[in-house]
């Protein structure tokens, strides 16, 4: 693909699942990729498998880093690291946790990252948020909230920048056979894994997007419907989450 041919891209989170999925595509389309992953051994075994480099650490503070290993240039950048946070709904450093790493990694990364891209017209965001972010999760309020928190923010980059040479693209999956959702407990074995895709399907969904220079990634199609459904009639669609919540707590959670 000519639009990552050479190009050089950081992606965070990368020691496993979408990560490491997006990793790999990347290197196969002939691009130079910084592993990033808060595990070093992690993000050492998958550099080392696909001949990247490995940049471990807080995916918040390791874009000069990863521009140093690049050669000085960064062209893409995933913000794909991301923490579940389900729990009790109503704890603070949940919410702390999630808004940290779901939303403001991705606003460090932007404010390191753009003032570049615009003095030179190009450059690509990447932002896998979540179905969560477009429509909600049951049983995980500091997710679905900071999910529709690195949603909007990503909407704002890319009204804000585009006409300068920045793309943005908002990866919007629902289940995927990760170890987050393995996390997720019973609330995902009732909503997520009964349609769950492989992390490389979701890679192979971002890379038909940037072919066709989309916004909204979306590799499960029929979110699109949910969201519709979502938009034109609210009161209805919260009475059938509203269902869905209550199958879940009859379920014994």
């Amino acid at each position: 693909m000519d639009a990552v041919q050479g190009a050089t891209v950081v992606v965070t989170g990368a020691g496993g699942g979408i990560g490491a999925a997006l990793a790999r595509r990347f290197t196969a389309e002939g691009a130079r990729v910084v592993v990033n992953d808060l595990d070093a051994d992690k993000a050492r075994a998958v550099a080392a498998e696909i001949g990247a480099l490995a940049v471990p650490g807080d995916a918040s503070g390791i874009v000069e880093e990863a521009r140093e290993a690049l050669g000085g240039r960064i062209d893409v950048y995933c913000a794909n690291a991301g923490v579940g946070c389900g729990g009790d709904p109503f704890a603070e450093d949940l919410w702390e946790l999630a808004w940290d790493v779901n939303v403001m990694a991705h606003v460090r990364a932007a404010r390191a990252l753009i003032p570049e891209w615009v003095e030179r017209g190009s450059g690509r965001f990447v932002s896998t948020v979540s179905a969560a972010g477009l429509l909600t999760m049951i049983g995980a309020a500091p997710y679905s909230v900071s999910k529709h928190g690195a949603l909007a923010f990503a909407e704002w980059l890319s009204l804000t920048y585009r006409h300068q040479g920045v793309a943005v693209h908002a990866i919007c999956p629902q289940g995927v056979r990760t170890d987050l959702l393995a996390s997720a407990g019973s609330a995902g074995d009732l909503v997520l894994a009964p349609t769950a895709i492989e992390p490389e399907d979701v890679a192979d969904a971002l890379f038909e997007g940037i072919a066709a220079d989309r916004f909204l990634i979306l590799p499960h199609p029929e979110v699109a419907d949910y969201y519709r459904a979502r938009a034109g009639d609210t009161d209805r669609w919260l009475a059938g989450m509203n269902q869905l919540q209550q199958k879940w707590e009859g379920s014994g959670r």
